[in-house]
Formats: structure tokens, C-alpha cells, sequence
């Protein structure tokens, strides 16, 4: 039953999104530090099995200003993305990015040099509160960066709320 809920939640997610092509592969991306250092930053990976932790990454983060989140996410996807395309490695579906708009724009302009139009790109930022179930997921369509509404019971948004929850305790 697990397995079946996951597989809802990936079909739930394709829906909410409006995308032509089947979802089976997430990436979602954290950055995590303790007071500005030791910057670490993390790759997760779900399927349609839930967690593939074979595919999980660690990224020690170097030679950036302490606490600059929006630098680490960059050398963390251009590490990554480099490995991959010199590996054929697997392109996910959908990546996933813990923030908002800010860093949509950067994690766009980070993969513009990969020519990875067909990934989709989502930001998943807390609420005000900061409460699960609050926060705000955005999407980054051809010409601007747009807010895709979910309710609190969504099986999508708990898909992604789960894949943040993991590169958060991954990081």
C-alpha cells in the first residue's frame, strides 16, 4: 500500500502540474550549514518506489562567502550536472529546490548551461508560520515564475513536502 500511495502521489503531482509526460523522477536539493560554515549541500532522489537512496549526494561546498545559500546552490548543481552529463547519468523529471523564487531564478539560470528545458524546476518555501502544510510551492514556466496552489490534504504536496523533509535530514 505504500508503494501504491507513492505512485498516486507522483500521478497526483503530474495533474496538479498540467504536464504531458510522466513523472518518475525527483530531485530535491538542500543546502545546510552550521552558522554560515561547514556548508553542505544534499541530493535526494524519489521514484515511483518512494526514496532511492543509492542515488542520494552529499556536496561539501567550497570557496564561498559564509552563509551565501544562493553560491552554494549553484556550485552544488553545477557539480552536479556536470558529473551527469560526463556520466549519461540519469536526468531527473522534476527538481526540487527548498526556497522560493530567488532561488527558482538562480537554479534556472545555473542549469541554462546544461540545456535541460525538459527538467521542471519547483521551489518549495515555507510559510510565514513556517508549519507544514503552509507553504508555498512555485514553478518556473517558459516566461515568468508562478505560484501553483495546493490544498493541505494534497498527495502531491505531501510527495514534495516528504522529498524536502528527506534532503533536509539528509543534509
Amino acid at each position: 500500500s505504500q508503494k501504491q500511495r507513492t505512485i498516486d502521489r507522483f500521478i497526483d503531482l503530474q495533474k496538479m502540474l498540467n504536464l504531458d509526460s510522466e513523472v518518475s523522477r525527483i530531485e530535491c536539493y538542500d543546502i545546510s550549514h552550521t552558522s554560515g560554515e561547514s556548508t553542505m549541500g544534499s541530493c535526494i532522489v524519489f521514484d515511483e518506489n518512494g526514496p532511492k537512496k543509492t542515488d542520494y549526494r552529499r556536496f561539501n561546498i567550497r570557496k564561498i562567502q559564509a552563509g551565501d545559500d544562493y553560491a552554494a546552490m549553484a556550485q552544488l548543481l553545477d557539480r552536479r550536472f556536470t558529473r551527469l552529463s560526463k556520466e549519461n547519468g540519469k536526468i531527473p523529471d522534476i527538481i526540487l529546490i527548498d526556497g522560493g523564487k530567488g532561488q527558482l531564478i538562480l537554479v534556472k539560470e545555473t542549469l541554462e548551461k546544461f540545456q535541460l528545458q525538459e527538467v521542471n524546476l519547483l521551489g518549495i518555501a515555507k510559510g510565514v508560520s513556517r508549519k507544514p502544510g503552509q507553504e508555498t510551492i512555485f514553478m518556473v514556466s517558459q516566461s515568468d515564475i508562478v505560484e501553483i496552489p495546493f490544498s493541505q490534504n494534497d498527495g502531491a504536496l505531501h510527495l514534495l513536502q516528504q522529498a524536502r523533509d528527506e534532503a533536509h535530514r539528509f543534509a
